[in-house]
């Protein structure tokens, strides 16, 4: 049975145990975990049945938090400007991935999907946590995410090891995705 905790504290101990978390981000209830540990990331993949080619983005609280999976170096200052313009907020963009990101969080894509989120419960995980977190929506791929935690509870009785209670942030569907090099959109 998956443990349900308001307890910041308690949900930060299970990703710091290599655990993979539940939580409500702007529209969804997200899966996370430690995107350096290999293993939680491929426990991750396997509970949604998902294809590790695809990758994963993730979110911070702050610009700092997702600076460091960045190539700066190849990184317009107008590419950045417009993402920090719309950070913290429920923009997620693509930027060059910086050389020591692992290349499991990133699939098979040169970039990285990044977002600083003002979601609250979210901000709070990351800012806890002290980084960045997999953000990827909470269902078995190709089924419908999950919106409260009681619908990850009942998609995952088992598999998890916390879900941190909380309300979505009230989007209709998940953040839009850009890249922050073009301006392209490319999830609407």
């Amino acid at each position: 049975m998956n443990a349900v905790h308001d307890d910041l504290a308690e949900a930060v101990a299970a990703l710091r145990r290599g655990g993979v978390v539940a939580y409500p981000t702007e529209a969804v209830f997200g899966f996370g975990c430690d995107p350096h540990d290999h293993a939680a990331f491929e426990r991750l993949f396997a509970l949604k049945q998902r294809p590790p080619t695809q990758g994963v983005l993730l979110i911070g609280a702050e610009f700092a938090h997702v600076a460091p999976y960045i190539d700066l170096a190849a990184t317009p200052a107008d590419a950045l400007s417009r993402a920090l313009a719309t950070w913290p907020g429920p923009h997620t963009w693509i930027f060059p991935r910086a050389a020591g990101v692992p290349e499991w969080i990133a699939g098979g894509h040169a970039g990285i999907a990044l977002r600083v989120t003002a979601h609250a419960p979210a901000a709070a995980l990351c800012s806890a946590f002290g980084g960045a977190l997999v953000s990827t929506s909470a269902n078995r791929h190709g089924e419908p995410p999950a919106r409260r935690s009681e619908d990850v509870r009942h998609a995952f009785p088992t598999g998890i090891d916390a879900i941190l209670n909380g309300e979505t942030g009230g989007l209709e569907r998940p953040t839009p995705i850009r890249d922050a090099i073009t301006g392209e959109s490319l999830r609407n």
